[in-house]
């Protein structure tokens, strides 16, 4: 099983390490261009990153803070299949993204200005990888009150991975059997529970689907 590093984010070999199909990798070129597009629209002040999945307990990102963040019009979605990471083409998951409507409560990280385009540079190499998500700048809340724009990937509802059928229900079938290099579906959704849990923070969507993963997994264990 391989594991998720900077070192692979850093030298280009993240998406042979996920096992992303060719047809399915963006290149160094398409990464670039959609990371000076992104910063051609960026707002004045302090570049932040809002995290709400896998960025929360394995942020892999130099940071000089993090805080507690809420961002409303947006909600958790597992509406990307996972046909590499933690799936295949031959058994997909599903990959975690945000979908318009409601609140979604996350952590925001504070990236330093010195560093700033290199840290950005390898969180596209992560986030973007095939293109499955569209980053926009987004006011969100911090815990003290203090609203900044931040940066938050979105789920791009034109890519081939994407789907509309979301719920708990529909998604944990997928996810129980879901396996791929960087370890089982399944987990990912452990990860992601216990770190909302970590940061006092809660989603009743993610709720439901852990209680949709035990009644699934016990049926695949009794038949």
């Amino acid at each position: 099983m391989s594991v998720l590093t900077r070192d692979v984010l850093e030298d280009g070999s993240y998406a042979n390490k996920l096992g992303l199909p060719a047809d399915l990798v963006w290149s160094p070129e398409q990464l670039d261009e959609s990371l000076a597009s992104t910063l051609a629209d960026r707002p004045a002040g302090d570049i932040w990153v809002f995290a709400y999945g896998s960025l929360m307990w394995n942020p892999l990102l130099h940071f000089n803070a993090r805080e507690n963040a809420v961002l409303e019009g947006w909600h958790r979605s597992f509406c990307l299949k996972s046909v590499a990471g933690r799936g295949s083409v031959g058994t997909p998951g599903r990959m975690l993204a945000l979908e318009p409507g409601g609140i979604v409560a996350g952590i925001a990280l504070r990236l330093a200005g010195e560093t700033a385009y290199r840290e950005l540079r390898i969180l596209w190499a992560r986030e973007m990888a095939s293109g499955s998500y569209i980053p926009r700048w987004e006011q969100v809340t911090l815990a003290d009150g203090h609203l900044v724009s931040a940066l938050v990937f979105v789920a791009n509802k034109s890519h081939p991975l994407y789907d509309r059928n979301t719920s708990a229900g529909q998604v944990a079938p997928f996810i129980v059997h879901a396996t791929g290099k960087f370890g089982t579906n399944a987990e990912y959704v452990c990860h992601l529970n216990f770190a909302l849990a970590d940061a006092g923070l809660e989603d009743p969507y993610v709720d439901a689907l852990v209680h949709e993963l035990k009644g699934a997994s016990a049926a695949v264990m009794y038949g």
